[in-house]
């Protein structure tokens, strides 16, 4: 019940993948689970003892639940390519498995940094994922922003882990994009349709939101670069709704 299987996503993750591999060094088995990858992700994967699995992408929570059923062992940590569990954090993760205390799961908090910068406000202070958990009690849902539904207590871990989600700013706006795609995607099967409200009032809405309401203004410029980039998303994914409402891409 001390045993842990590391999950690791990845899509042309090749700046990432060695290192992020590297992070959970700790676990008891490795999965890398590709997309499919067209850079050398997956080359550099193999030079490490991982067991590489290669699934045609749908969506986040089928990616990564298939990957949990085929892990050996009852802990999970799930690990993104672009984040790197810190010291302080492996020994709660190890500390956690052998006296979990009644939680079947565990949230940590993320230091985020932003094309070379950290960002401290902007909603980053609040962000937190489920991370640690047993694959018994705990499956994820959702299309885009997928969660964990977990059956039991959560905790919480004290120390963060690093989060260098994005490489570039093009990097960030490919992200953005594709997310865009998948949640207008969602958005047409469940039949909505966009009007002025969506394209007009909604993005300056959440820049308005990341930029005065959630302090991103006291990261200086790269606040403000973060908040009108989260503006961009929202623009995006209506856009790319409206195009498949009008059967174009």
């Amino acid at each position: 019940m001390t045993k842990i299987t590391a999950i690791i996503p990845t899509l042309n993750e090749e700046i990432h993948i060695s290192n992020a591999i590297k992070s959970v060094s700790f676990a008891d088995e490795i999965i890398v689970i590709d997309s499919f990858s067209k850079d050398n992700t997956v080359a550099l994967a193999e030079k490490h003892n991982v067991k590489i699995i290669k699934r045609k992408f749908d969506d986040f929570s089928s990616q990564k639940n298939f990957a949990i059923d085929q892990a050996k062992y009852p802990w999970i940590y799930i690990l993104d390519t672009d984040e790197r569990v810190t010291p302080e954090v492996e020994n709660e993760i190890l500390e956690a498995v052998k006296n979990p205390k009644d939680f079947v799961g565990f949230n940590v908090r993320r230091t985020f940094f932003f094309c070379g910068s950290k960002i401290n406000y902007g909603g980053c202070q609040r962000d937190k994922v489920i991370r640690l958990f047993l694959k018994e009690y705990c499956k994820y849902s959702g299309v885009v922003h997928e969660r964990i539904v977990a059956n039991g207590k959560v905790g919480f871990f004290k120390n963060k882990i690093d989060h260098y989600s994005y490489k570039s700013y093009d990097h960030y706006i490919s992200k953005m994009n594709h997310y865009g795609q998948l949640r207008a995607q969602q958005f047409f099967e469940e039949g909505r349709t966009v009007n002025l409200f969506h394209i007009l009032i909604k993005p300056p809405a959440r820049f308005f939101i990341h930029y005065i309401v959630r302090l991103g203004f006291l990261d200086g410029f790269p606040g403000f670069v973060f908040a009108k980039t989260q503006a961009y998303g929202v623009l995006t994914k209506y856009i790319k709704l409206w195009l498949l409402n009008r059967k174009l891409k």
